[in-house]
């Protein structure tokens, strides 16, 4: 067996960071009554809860996310398993194969060893009860070329004693990669019935959702018992298994002998933590496989912060206007509450604050600090306190703070008091008038690092480029925008890289295809240059028009209108481009026509593309708190389609999402993948940090670049610019 020895260096320094934290000193048996003895679900070899290589009819706590990493000497498992809802786990998985290498040719990826991505999911049928076992049902490896592709139906009903623990027994259902073992008959196989034989052919470009495999074929029973001893962080596992390993991909396509000599599997789980724990198996009778996983659960995230506190009754208030130290206000105003006034009026006994924030997704606590603050630093005459929230200068939210209804909140004159007593929300609109104080600062810039990497590259299975993005904007006035974006390249290991033109044989727009030849060899890009101007029309209407560099391989001009209303859940909106591609062995130069870069590659000297954008919020029971868009229209290549979008939000703010695009290219036409698609992942900084911030990181991953299916790049997009009417990015951490 082969074992990485980088991968046992992780795996042992992990163990000495997070051991001294976990909870293996804290329940040491069964018997501390404090601590009783819990059965947590594990993860299989190849991600997604399970046994050792057989899925079990469990599934994860809601939010459970892993990072998990299997060995043996025929296969290393790259996985990460979510319970996106409560009732539906899915599965990403890199597996690369040990002894079959990428391609045939040297030139093309070297000593690579052979890569397959895979998805699967499982979905919980019911609920565990007193007399009945939880039962799911899932498909695995449900997109491309189909190693692991297999189906199942599962049970798992738990027994626990005081004396011996938590045994958790599973018996299943196979098909395909779980049941080539053939131990019974397809039941769902009649005489004249499809599911007697199972398609042994494959889409030529991977990608595609064979559902004329799914629960054809041979057919086999599975099970086995995952006992919790009366040691906590131990887990034993015992499975009999329904793959007999005669199709699996090392024996069809390198003659490795993977015959099993027995099909019983054996294993333990060693948690170290709550978030790390340790595995070994040995399977087939001849088989060793260690692994670990790396756990945490976006539902239930939350970090202690270390915040300015609700300022207290300040008895030297100014008496008038004239006496207000407007500037000493607003600091307090931008450390305190988050609140960065620009502009402050003032309108009879009100004080308007044309202000952005900075600090807070939960507005009650912003509120509650400005209302102490503002108490405290304005005179009896002001009776009314207005917050003007707006981004790119269009006004979004309009808030108004009673001065006397917030004494008595603050004063708690009544039961159960809450800020939201002495707030009403108003139209939203910009301040008019003279100001009585201007902080407006025109211009504003910033760098931050970044990460750009790929995963299960022919030339190596990691690529990434380490850099530091810069920022600038400036404003002529409230309307017109000039904004510009630079990446300085730090360290990559992009030298690793053998081709520019990613050579897919089809004869498309190199749109994407051709992305390498921007950063292969260019340490400083410029992704951004140019003009936006913005505008709101009534109440519900934004635009957008804009002019320059847009990304870092399209220059052009165009525009964006949306329809959004205040505390609604759904939006729409339309943008149209005309665009020219740039050449990326120049800074400022597009290409004059389509054959400029090479007589072999086209590129899209101008062209156009737009879209026709659907944004709804599902108040359904089984879709809580998720996002569906759709994009209808052209796409980069002068391909016709739509692009679907799905985004779930959890308790502590995070965002977990996927997308596919489906146009008129035919699978052929594409190329490889059959058709666009990928995930991102977003994650609020207050999540991480012990300071509160609205800003998020995120990361997107998307398995193959192609150039059917693909959109531009925007610089600003008026869904995220107006979240603020009816929040998406910006809901508050539900886990106080």
């Amino acid at each position: 067996m082969r074992i990485s020895f980088r991968h046992l260096l992780m795996s042992i320094l992990v163990s000495l960071i997070i051991g001294p934290a976990g909870n293996v000193l804290a329940v040491e048996s069964a018997s501390d009554f404090f601590n009783p003895l819990s059965f947590d679900v594990s993860q299989m070899n190849l991600g997604g809860v399970g046994l050792i290589q057989v899925p079990s009819g469990r599934v994860a706590p809601e939010g459970d996310f892993t990072l998990g990493f299997s060995q043996n000497s025929e296969y290393d498992f790259y996985t990460a398993s979510l319970q996106l809802l409560p009732w539906l786990e899915t599965t990403l998985r890199y597996t690369q194969v040990e002894d079959v290498l990428y391609s045939s040719s040297e030139a093309f990826s070297g000593d690579t060893r052979y890569t397959d991505k895979g998805i699967d999911v499982k979905a919980r049928l019911w609920s565990e009860s007193r007399y009945f076992p939880e039962v799911s049902i899932g498909l695995k490896d449900i997109g491309g070329t189909g190693l692991f592709d297999g189906e199942y139906i599962a049970g798992s009903k738990r027994f626990y004693t005081d004396n011996a623990g938590h045994f958790d027994i599973t018996l299943g259902l196979g098909w395909g990669y779980f049941g080539t073992r053939g131990n019974i008959s397809n039941p769902l196989c009649s005489d004249t019935g499809r599911f007697c034989n199972r398609i042994s052919s494959y889409s030529v470009n991977g990608g595609m959702i064979d559902y004329d495999r799914w629960f054809t074929g041979s057919t086999s029973l599975f099970g086995g018992i995952e006992y919790q001893t009366l040691y906590q962080p131990l887990s034993l596992k015992l499975e009999y298994e329904g793959n007999d390993y005669s199709q699996d991909f090392p024996a069809v396509r390198a003659n490795v002998d993977m015959t099993p000599k027995t099909p019983w599997n054996f294993g333990a789980v060693y948690s170290i933590s709550d978030s790390f724990d340790m595995r070994l198996s040995y399977e087939r009778g001849t088989t060793l496989t260690v692994g670990f996983g790396l756990n945490t659960n976006f539902d239930t995230i939350k970090t202690p912060w270390l915040d300015h506190p609700i300022p207290k009754p300040d008895a030297h208030r100014p008496s008038t206007l004239d006496k207000v130290n407007w500037q000493e206000l607003d600091n307090e105003l931008r450390r305190v509450a988050g609140y960065s006034a620009s502009k402050v009026y003032i309108d009879g006994d009100t004080a308007k604050f044309k202000a952005r924030q900075r600090k807070y997704r939960d507005r009650d606590i912003a509120l509650e600090k400005a209302a102490a603050i503002l108490h405290n630093k304005l005179p009896d005459s002001i009776r009314h306190y207005q917050i003007h929230e707006g981004v790119k200068n269009m006004p979004m939210r309009d808030t108004n703070i009673s001065v006397e209804k917030y004494k008595e909140f603050a004063d708690v004159t009544y039961i159960n008091p809450h800020i939201q007593d002495a707030v009403t929300d108003l139209k939203a609109r910009a301040p008019s008038g003279a100001a009585i104080y201007d902080n407006t600062i025109p211009y504003s810039f910033g760098f931050k690092p970044h990460l750009n990497q790929s995963f299960g590259g022919p030339e190596s299975f990691y690529l990434y480029s380490l850099s530091l993005n810069g920022a600038a904007s400036y404003w002529f006035n409230d309307d017109i925008e000039f904004s510009a974006g630079v990446s300085v390249n730090l360290h990559d290991n992009y030298d690793k890289i053998r081709f520019n033109v990613l050579q897919d044989g089809t004869s498309n727009y190199r749109v994407r295809t051709l992305v390498r030849a921007y950063v292969r060899d260019n340490d400083v890009l410029l992704s951004n240059l140019q003009l936006t101007w913005y505008q709101k029309y009534g109440q519900n209407f934004y635009q957008q028009v804009y002019g320059g560099y847009l990304e870092t391989m399209f220059a052009g001009i165009g525009t964006e209108v949306l329809y959004r209303r205040p505390n609604s859940n759904w939006a729409i909106g339309v943008d149209h481009n005309v665009i020219s591609q740039r050449d990326p062995n120049s800074v400022f130069d597009v290409f004059e026509n389509d054959n400029a870069y090479s007589s072999s590659d086209k590129v899209l000297s101008q062209g156009t593309t737009g879209h026709l954008s659907l944004y709804y919020m599902p108040k359904w029971t089984l879709l809580e708190d998720t996002l569906l868009r759709v994009d209808m229209g052209k796409f980069l290549a002068g391909d016709i389609g739509a692009r679907f979008d799905f985004s779930r939000q959890y308790k502590s703010g995070v965002i977990v999402g996927a997308y596919a695009s489906k146009t008129n290219l035919s699978a052929e036409e594409f190329g490889e993948g059959s058709f666009t698609k990928g995930f991102y992942l977003s994650i609020p900084f207050d999540t991480l940090s012990y300071k509160p911030t609205v800003s998020r990181a995120g990361l997107h991953w998307q398995p193959l670049t192609r150039d059917g299916g693909q959109m531009l790049g925007k610089r600003n997009g008026l869904f995220s610019n107006t979240d603020l009417v009816s929040p998406w990015y910006q809901r508050p951490n539900q886990n106080k």
